[in-house]
């Protein structure tokens, strides 16, 4: 991040932002890490309200900023954290739908701006989703600033009744040039110990529940048992369906392995020869963010916001469609020329996207907006 002064003006107190993270997911849990370090960096204030346990994954303390353990969504103390965290706040910022409904309980009766950064769509099926509108309306008409980080979810919001809906790419933090050499002089360590030395390898990442396409995805994976050297497919991540998924993996000798959740998905994709998006609609997936920064040759899903966010820098297949995503790896696997060329293109299309630096600016001049001078008494 770029040195930068002091951005209370003189005569003004230092402007306090509170950050406020639900279940703490990967893309969101980053997201709010780049923005602490780039705000604090700039003579704000922050305090980032998240489990405890998000906090050991992103240490957001490193960054300047002050961390309070708020429960998750589910603990009925969660509001009453947040409203205690929030008092004297400037302005709160929540990330996700239901860090962001709570948030504005805690917030009810108070003035403090709220600025609702959606990340991913929220789903739900049958009654579930009547009360996800409700949450969603809710959230967007408590915020001064809904920002989305696709078109889409900008339209979501306004939909909801948001009175202002704004798009703001959210940047995937910078990694090190040095890093990635070393993790390239590593490949062979990280495929051995994941079982494979010949053999291709597939890389998956995200929670396992049934919108993220990994039922789908085990459905394709019984086409590349057909192959001579039958590839192994790696999925990382936790959910619901782990157990399920296993089971049929078991049942009918698929080439999956399932490694729980991982804290090493740089090394991971380093050592893959095809990263997999298999899910449903996305948004700006950290999965096909990594892949193409890295350079790594992505199959996806073309649904949701994924075709904006990669170009032709990916093999997109139909949604839910199991033979052609099926097809799609194998015949990638055929053609190193087309992987490469993938590979390359990926890497242009990761140059196109906002940089940090972009997303904290855009965030901060937001703030701005909202808030009113604050005089040292």
């Amino acid at each position: 991040m770029t040195p930068v002064s002091s951005h209370a003006p003189h005569g003004q107190t230092p402007l306090r932002t509170v950050q406020v993270l639900g279940g703490g997911n990967a893309g969101s849990s980053a997201h709010v890490r780049s923005l602490a370090a780039g705000l604090v960096a700039r003579g704000v204030r922050v305090t980032v309200c998240a489990p405890p346990e998000a906090d050991q994954a992103y240490d957001f303390t490193a960054t300047g900023a002050e961390h309070v353990p708020v429960p998750r969504s589910s603990d009925p103390g969660a509001v009453a954290a947040l409203r205690a965290a929030c008092a004297g706040a400037d302005l709160v910022h929540a990330h996700g739908l239901h860090a962001s409904f709570r948030t504005a309980l805690a917030l009810s009766g108070r003035s403090t701006p709220l600025v609702v950064t959606w990340h991913n769509h929220a789903r739900a099926e049958g009654a579930r989703a009547h009360l996800l509108r409700l949450l969603e309306r809710r959230a967007v008409k408590a915020a001064s600033v809904v920002l989305g980080t696709t078109s889409d979810l900008v339209d979501r919001a306004r939909g909801r009744g948001a009175r202002d809906a704004r798009l703001s790419a959210v940047a995937l933090p910078a990694r090190r040039d040095t890093d990635r050499d070393e993790r390239l002089r590593l490949r062979p360590k990280f495929r051995a110990e994941l079982g494979v030395t010949e053999r291709p390898l597939l890389v998956a990442v995200g929670s396992l529940d049934r919108f993220r396409g990994y039922g789908m995805l085990l459905d394709a994976s019984r086409s590349w048992r057909r192959l001579e050297t039958v590839p192994l497919l790696v999925i990382a991540g936790e959910g619901p369906l782990r157990g399920e998924f296993q089971r049929r993996i078991e049942d009918e000798g698929l080439p999956v392995r399932l490694v729980g959740r991982r804290d090493d998905v740089g090394d991971l994709l380093v050592a893959a020869d095809l990263a997999l998006l298999p899910g449903g609609p996305e948004s700006r997936s950290p999965l096909a963010q990594e892949a193409l920064h890295a350079g790594v040759p992505l199959v996806a899903v073309g649904a949701g916001a994924v075709p904006e966010l990669v170009g032709d820098a990916a093999e997109l297949v139909p949604h839910e469609d199991a033979d052609a995503f099926g097809d799609a790896v194998v015949r990638l696997l055929g053609d190193p020329e087309r992987r490469r060329i993938l590979g390359e293109r990926g890497v242009r299309q990761a140059a196109t996207w906002p940089t940090e630096d972009d997303t904290v600016a855009q965030v901060l001049s937001i703030y701005d907006e909202l808030t009113e001078p604050r005089l040292l008494v």
